[in-house]
């Protein structure tokens, strides 16, 4: 099936070109963390029951889980472009029966989906809080995308919780130096952190990016602090644990 492309539209292939998805330089094109999410994200039970990301942007997430579950695979967009590239992805891979694209502000999610039915909820959000004073990017999908505009880490870690079954799994990825927010956000939402995992660009660096797993309801202990991802060699190039990430040999 060859897809209609739009502006600048690509087809990139991943998991040993096993995934086809239609990225944009114009529009979205996914990063790093969505595949790092996608591969720390194991929801229980083989994936059964429905899973669902919120800001799915061109539906990478989505996209890359599906080898890996059984049960059905909703992503939440907020931007009908974004909405409509996933979508076609989906149909590029034939996958239409197993992931649903729905194009909806995060706070109408419940028009779609009954509260306390989801087994898994996993989520890219913004990272960055969208002040007068913070530097947004001036293509508006790409503000969207990274700035607290249309949703924030409240906003996200509620509709987490509001959707889950208790005992159901939270997977998300975010910035470190928003840690304390990110863990107060959980629980205040009866979300508790179970499995962090840091990422670093390089050996010696700060880490850039942490991967929470929460529980909904889940007991106070026994989180456990996973050893780290380092992404880069000196050279800039992929280390063989991210290849092997991106090429589903992980």
């Amino acid at each position: 099936m060859n897809p209609e492309l739009h502006g600048d539209e690509r087809i990139d292939m991943l998991y040993r070109d096993e995934v086809r998805i239609i990225q944009s330089r114009e529009v979205f094109s996914f990063s790093l963390d969505a595949v790092l999410l996608a591969h720390f994200a194991n929801p229980r039970n083989g994936g059964r029951g429905t899973i669902v990301d919120l800001g799915t942007g061109n539906g990478a997430i989505p996209l890359f889980m599906a080898h890996k579950v059984s049960g059905q695979l909703i992503g939440i967009e907020i931007q009908p472009r974004l909405a409509d590239m996933a979508r076609r992805s989906v149909a590029l891979n034939q996958l239409d029966e197993k992931i649903q694209v729905i194009n909806t502000d995060m706070r109408d999610v419940f028009d779609y989906l009954k509260p306390g039915s989801v087994e898994t909820v996993v989520s890219n959000p913004p990272y960055f809080e969208a002040t007068e004073k913070s530097h947004k990017n001036p293509n508006q999908h790409y503000a969207i995308a990274r700035h607290e505009i249309m949703a924030d880490l409240d906003l996200v870690t509620h509709t987490a919780k509001k959707l889950l079954k208790s005992g159901g799994h939270f997977f998300m990825v975010h910035r470190p130096d928003r840690l304390f927010e990110i863990l107060d956000a959980l629980r205040a939402n009866n979300l508790i952190p179970k499995r962090i995992q840091f990422v670093y660009p390089k050996v010696g660096k700060e880490a850039n990016v942490v991967l929470i797993e929460s529980i909904k309801n889940g007991r106070l202990t026994g989180a456990q602090i996973l050893p780290p991802i380092i992404t880069h060699n000196d050279d800039d190039t992929y280390r063989d644990e991210v290849w092997a990430i991106y090429e589903g040999r992980s």
